[in-house]
């Protein structure tokens, strides 16, 4: 084990003066006088300076894709995983009986291969039974043909592997976007290393979901923006092939997910701005009807066209609203706080997220006390980048277009939240919408770390320039937050942070542990979501193989609870006893039969993430 942490410790060593000799020859900011650049660039004399780019690109490229391949199917699926799982493979979940007990493999069908479905019926089945548009399914469809079956079911590592890979693809991709908006190759490469190891990027890519693929076309509809914004500058036609570019990446984006429409509105917020800002710096109106702008009105065109052709699937889909349920709702008193706390959250979890969210207070408190240091030593430092950056005529415009992004996406989930009741900060998983402008502006002021300028540095003892209070250099500190990133990285792995909201292999060991007769797992049932959460529980019990006969009820309800209720009752009247009853998240009225159950003091058994159970012994 020491040898493994000399080796790697020695290959970070390597990478951090490769870094540097990138940063020597394609840095602005740098200082040309250091000598400690000469050094690190001895390091690599025999490579070939045309080969650092690429080769650093591939460093952070292999970084990334590790840390989303590691513990890949080490969690179990949940329900949102599970609606991808089914309507990937053109399945539905209208196949599973409702009403009545069925054994775990009649509820399991809907994920297994189907060689007889086609592309037709992803696309039919999500316009009539979900809420999200066509194009990563399909993409999943063809992908999964790959993978053989798992016990009989879909593979969940060819599921997951999908969007890990993707999300691997979007560290080259804002190395890219990062380079463009500041013409540096190490804002780039500062900003694709940040994404390699960044939490939120790789909670996001390890599940079998849209989001990573929103992300890319996030960035690349950001990059868009940025060489409009130049040509907006330099008062210069937005060439032909960029305007077509926009306008394909923004229809894929809302072919992927509609919430990448926020993203578009964030760029309307910016390009308002921008319009606003020539406006005061000259008189003539007819500046908006110059070439650069005249392409801009082409590509808002083209990308309202793009997203108008989904309203009327939108319109006809019947199970949106109870679909979107979770995020709607009142709020009484300190709830009108919550919002602020959740996206505050998001903000720091996307660099920095350690153990804070373990039942164990010996790793709660002390990985708190972590972040809370680190934090109040790394944001005065990544403002301060910031500053200097505004200062610098060929960068200010780019910071203020990029954090018009995440200011103007912030202001739109509140909108949402406070005014339309619909909260979109209960899910991390949204703010994909303006994540990319986040780390590139931390690799921005990261850069400036790299390379402060003799202004911003304070000489210390030993004559080594230091940024801030605490005596540490600033390539000491972008190193440390690099680390930061990494170990939070890690933590995602290991299901320490981001934890998953279901955990039905916790439960079953619970059943397991607990019910020695057949068991009755009974749950209400309103849409998918809930067949879904008795999937990952039915999925568990078949990998597990141990239970007895074990059954599932989904017991449907409209609006009457009763209904709930009635199916409940014939149910139990049919099966012989003994069996326990395990009433599971099961939201209605308890059964005349059940009372003639023994209940079972729950009280002293242990509370399972997304389960809450009741359990009945009946004799």
């Amino acid at each position: 084990m020491r040898l493994f942490f000399q080796g790697a410790f020695y290959f970070y060593k390597q990478i951090i003066s490769l870094l540097s000799a990138s940063a020597t020859h394609f840095q602005p900011l740098a200082d040309k006088n250091s000598g400690s650049q000469r050094k690190h660039w001895h390091n690599w004399h025999r490579l070939p300076p045309s080969w650092v780019n690429p080769l650093l690109i591939l460093v952070w490229l292999i970084v990334g894709i590790s840390l989303r391949l590691v513990n890949l199917t080490a969690k179990p699926p949940w329900t949102d995983e599970f609606a991808t799982l089914v309507f990937s493979l053109g399945n539905t979940f209208l196949s599973v009986p409702l009403d009545r007990a069925i054994a775990p493999d009649i509820l399991l069908q809907p994920l297994q291969l189907n060689p007889a479905a086609s592309i037709g019926n992803v696309i039919h089945n999500l316009a009539t039974q979900d809420s999200h548009p066509p194009l990563y399914f399909v993409l999943a469809y063809l992908w999964m043909k790959l993978f053989p079956s798992d016990g009989g079911l879909v593979s969940l590592f060819g599921a997951r592997l999908l969007p890990a890979i993707i999300g691997a693809a979007s560290i080259p991709c804002v190395y890219v976007l990062g380079r463009v908006a500041f013409h540096s190759r190490l804002v780039g490469h500062l900003t694709a290393a940040m994404m390699a190891v960044s939490p939120y990027g790789v909670f996001l890519a390890q599940e079998a979901r849209h989001y990573t693929l929103a992300i890319l076309w996030v960035i690349g509809s950001l990059t868009c923006l940025v060489i409009a914004t130049r040509h907006i500058q330099n008062r210069t036609p937005l060439p032909i092939w960029v305007a077509l570019f926009w306008i394909g990446i923004n229809a894929l984006g809302i072919a992927t997910h509609y919430f990448f429409t926020l993203t578009l509105c964030t760029e309307v917020v910016v390009l308002i701005f921008l319009a606003l800002l020539q406006l005061q710096t000259s008189s003539k109106f007819s500046l908006l009807f110059s070439p650069p702008w005249r392409r801009i009105y082409a590509v808002a065109i083209g990308t309202c066209v793009a997203g108008l052709i989904w309203i009327p699937t939108l319109l006809e889909n019947e199970n949106r609203g109870a679909l979107t349920e979770w995020i709607r709702g009142s709020r009484v008193g300190l709830d009108w706080l919550s919002p602020i706390f959740q996206a505050l959250g998001t903000l720091i979890a996307m660099i920095s997220l350690l153990p804070v969210e373990s039942s164990q207070a010996l790793v709660v408190i002390p990985s708190g006390v972590v972040m809370l240091t680190f934090f109040i030593w790394a944001v005065p430092i990544l403002l301060r980048g910031i500053k200097i950056q505004l200062q610098q005529p060929e960068s200010r415009m780019m910071i203020q277009v990029l954090a018009g992004v995440v200011i103007s996406a912030i202001a739109i989930f509140f909108i949402f939240t406070y005014f339309l009741g619909i909260d979109l900060t209960r899910g991390a998983r949204y703010n994909f919408v303006y994540f990319p402008a986040i780390v590139v502006l931390l690799g921005a002021s990261l850069g400036v770390c790299w390379h402060p300028p003799q202004m911003e540095t304070e000489q210390g003892k030993n004559g080594i320039t230091s940024i801030g209070k605490w005596g540490i250099n600033g390539k000491k500190a972008v190193m440390l937050i690099w680390l930061m990133g990494f170990f939070s990285a890690v933590t995602v792995i290991c299901n320490l942070g981001y934890q998953k909201y279901y955990r039905p292999d916790l439960f079953v060991q619970l059943i397991q542990q607990t019910s020695p007769t057949p068991v009755l797992i009974a749950t209400t049932h309103k849409t998918y979501v809930h067949t879904g959460e008795m999937m990952g529980v039915a999925r568990e019990i078949k990998r597990a193989n141990s239970l007895q006969n074990p059954l599932f009820l989904l017991a449907h309800q409209d609006r009457d609870p009763n209904a709930s209720t009635i199916a409940l009752e014939n149910t139990l009247k049919q099966l012989p006893r003994p069996f326990d009853l395990w009433l599971v998240n099961f939201h209605a009225p308890v059964a005349e039969t059940v009372k003639t159950c023994i209940t079972s003091d729950t009280q002293s058994l242990p509370t399972v993430d997304g389960y809450e159970y009741e359990l009945y012994h009946c004799q």
